[in-house]
């Protein structure tokens, strides 16, 4: 059965992923609108370092974090200037590494989201005097619920099994940051084989529902369209 710090650990993963989804719908709105209606030179790049933690390894991404949240990293130092709390090994950190290393898995799904919807749905709001922030809130957002559903979906399930990352950031720390994927190596590696299986059983399936829930309702809009 789970020990108290495998529970911990399973109440930081949880609100780690919520933490970050949250984080990355509001922040990987603006990039992804932009991202789908510019025609900058930028776009490219742009693009390129979004989806840059799904070639990179996790532990190096990790270790560059680690160093720019030190005391004496850039980041570090900043933060020490304001009088606030060191980032490493702190919950804070686990977050803005995971916005970080999640990010491409919220933002490409709503760039593809917007892509899809055309400009003819925005051409007819405006022709009826909606202004821009109207367009989005009443047109966009309506039409593109299934990309956020997607987004927030993966960008949750991902943030659950991160590993390299967190471990580089946020050490492990039980009951402060030690995370689900981490207690599952620790009881491994203690050769603690029952307790692994409770917890790599319990995200396993977990995962599984999570992706169910998005291909099922999925299914049903693409049945909704064709009706």
């Amino acid at each position: 059965m789970p020990q108290d710090y495998d529970i911990a650990a399973l109440i930081i993963t949880l609100r780690l992923a919520a933490t970050t989804t949250i984080i990355l719908l509001i922040v990987g709105t603006p990039i992804a609108w932009w991202l789908a209606n510019t025609r900058s030179r930028l776009r490219s790049t742009i693009e390129a370092i979004i989806a840059l933690p799904l070639v990179l390894p996790p532990t190096v991404l990790g270790f560059y974090l680690l160093l720019a949240f030190s005391p004496d990293g850039p980041v570090g130092r900043a933060v020490s200037v304001v009088g606030l709390p060191s980032l490493a090994f702190s919950f804070t950190g686990l977050v803005l590494g995971s916005v970080i290393y999640s990010m491409p898995f919220v933002v490409q799904p709503l760039q593809n989201s917007f892509v899809s919807l055309g400009n003819r749905p925005l051409e007819v709001a405006a022709t009826l005097g909606a202004s821009a922030i109207d367009r989005f809130i009443s047109v966009v957002l309506p039409l593109s619920k299934m990309g956020y559903l997607t987004a927030a979906v993966l960008g949750f399930a991902h943030t659950l099994g991160e590993f390299g990352v967190v471990l580089m950031i946020g050490g492990n720390i039980p009951g402060q940051t030690q995370v689900l994927s981490i207690a599952i190596y620790d009881h491994v590696e203690a050769l603690e084989y029952g307790q692994a299986h409770w917890l790599a059983a319990g995200l396993l399936i977990g995962s599984f529902l999570v992706l169910l829930m998005v291909y099922g309702a999925n299914r049903r809009i693409h049945l909704m369209k064709k009706a």
